[in-house]
């Protein structure tokens, strides 16, 4: 039997204004044609302006949300987001490790869109440690490449075309293992990332929009990959058209932002945008 339809897991955080986290991750996947499944690594309570609170469940009963799912549903693709301690990201690592999962997209999320930071320099560590060699690519903007590699955010394209290979430096050399780099932070009409697998760097330029709607981008571009990831498995070059489609449709979701009328801070992109009559 052909599985035409992916099943892809998150596991994030819940971001009860929908914008970022868990809930825009499942909205990416269901916009994308992938199935969502959720695994919860955390609770926020958290608007457009502002994180007021986190609480994380306890390990234990991480571990058997991820253990229970695996044990009936076929995964094809995983996003990581929001993982806050370093018990999480030691519980997760060992049990993604235990499922052999692949397609493992990790979008290190340390820093909120409002500043709020949700990742502790230990978990950090943990992260580096455990987590990146699960992980099939990952997909940091400047300041958290500027974290995993100790050193202040790239400032120019120049530093990010170094960053980048320093990145890739941190993943397993003997596998296909990618890096997007995400250069929104740079001042400009238009931003670039970089996409690398340790041999070739792609430039991925794109205008700029002007919207202060880009509340949980970063998620919904990682959540957008790993949906495509599967779907794309048989492309002439699998990985860099996902890649490329998610951005696009991302883009779109950004240019359609402005049609939400979500809070008074940064809003969410519209994950719906290709689906909702106008």
């Amino acid at each position: 039997m052909s599985h035409s339809i992916p099943n892809v897991l998150t596991i994030a955080g819940i971001d009860p204004s929908g914008g970022a986290g868990i809930y825009a991750d499942i909205k990416t996947f269901s916009a994308l044609g992938a199935y969502g499944c959720g695994v919860v690594a955390a609770l926020t309570a958290q608007n457009t302006q502002a994180v007021t609170g986190v609480y994380t469940p306890p390990l234990d009963f991480l571990r058997l949300q991820i253990d229970t799912l695996f044990a009936d549903v076929r995964i094809d693709a995983v996003k990581l987001g929001m993982l806050g301690t370093t018990g999480i990201v030691a519980t997760v690592a060992d049990r993604l490790a235990h499922f052999a999962a692949k397609n493992v997209v990790l979008d290190p999320v340390m820093v909120a869109k409002s500043g709020d930071d949700l990742l502790s320099s230990s978990a950090v560590a943990m992260l580096r440690e455990a987590l990146l060699p699960r992980a099939f690519m990952i997909t940091p903007n400047l300041p958290e490449a500027g974290v995993l590699l100790e050193q202040r955010a790239p400032e120019s394209l120049k530093e990010m075309y170094r960053a980048a290979e320093r990145l890739r430096n941190l993943l397993p050399v003997s596998s296909e293992r990618w890096v997007l780099l995400k250069g929104g932070h740079l001042p400009g009409d238009e931003l670039v990332d970089l996409l690398f697998d340790g041999d070739r760097m792609i430039e991925l330029p794109t205008p700029r929009i002007n919207t202060k709607n880009t509340h949980g981008t970063g998620c919904t571009l990682s959540s957008a990959v790993a949906a495509l990831l599967p779907q794309r498995a048989q492309a002439l070059h699998p990985v860099e058209t996902a890649v490329r489609e998610a951005r696009a449709w991302l883009l779109a979701a950004i240019a359609a932002a402005d049609r939400l009328d979500v809070g008074q801070g940064h809003g969410p992109v519209h994950h719906f945008h290709a689906l909702w009559r106008q």
